[in-house]
């Protein structure tokens, strides 16, 4: 690891999934498996967020969720990240371009849910992340109209690949997405943290 930075051989295609983390769960393991399989990735790096600037609750504490990631993970080319506290970024953008400098021998894919590609058009400069990394979304079967309609999936329709195609993500050129149906652990942060069973 470089300055406590992940390490990647060169020439790695890694899957970057983004969030709080709070808490994990193997939810999250499963959509990592299948990213890995459907989308061609050698490795992915969940980066802990410090935080979500879109919400105005905060999460548990950092070290807290990096500490239940690391117990939770088993996988071998899975790997815990705290990138963003250690480089101070808080939007995607600015960490992708940290990342970008970082590792210039890698190739990236950014991982997200069918929720968070609803919402997209909201995260800052949106279309400079589309327009500079893949991007693979990743939906429970019939998790699809709200996310198929959104301002971000209208504007780069063109530039969609289908499902069957999703082998060929990790070597487009972006802006590239690919959207896969994956079968998933019913199971969410929000549900664990409304049962009590997580403390911030």
């Amino acid at each position: 690891m470089r300055h406590g930075m992940p390490y990647a051989p060169t020439n790695q295609v890694i899957g970057l999934l983004g969030g709080s983390f709070d808490p994990p769960h193997m939810g999250h393991v499963h959509i990592s498996q299948e990213a890995m399989k459907r989308f061609r990735l050698d490795r992915v790096w969940w980066l802990v967020s410090p935080g979500n600037p879109l919400k105005t609750r905060g999460p548990a504490p950092l070290e807290k969720r990096l500490d239940a990631c690391r117990k939770l993970v088993k996988h071998p080319r899975i790997e815990i990240s705290d990138f963003e506290a250690k480089i101070g970024t808080r939007y995607t953008a600015e960490t992708l371009e940290a990342l970008f400098q970082h590792y210039p021998q890698q190739r990236f894919v950014w991982l997200m849910g069918a929720d968070n590609l609803a919402s997209f058009h909201k995260w800052d400069r949106w279309q400079w992340i589309m327009e500079n990394i893949p991007v693979g979304v990743i939906a429970r079967p019939g998790d699809r109209i709200t996310a198929r309609l959104s301002p971000a999936a209208k504007r780069y329709a063109r530039f969609r690949l289908r499902g069957r195609e999703s082998v060929y993500l990790s070597r487009a050129e972006p802006p590239a997405w690919c959207f896969i149906n994956a079968p998933m652990v019913d199971i969410s942060s929000t549900d664990i943290r409304a049962k009590g069973r997580w403390a911030g």
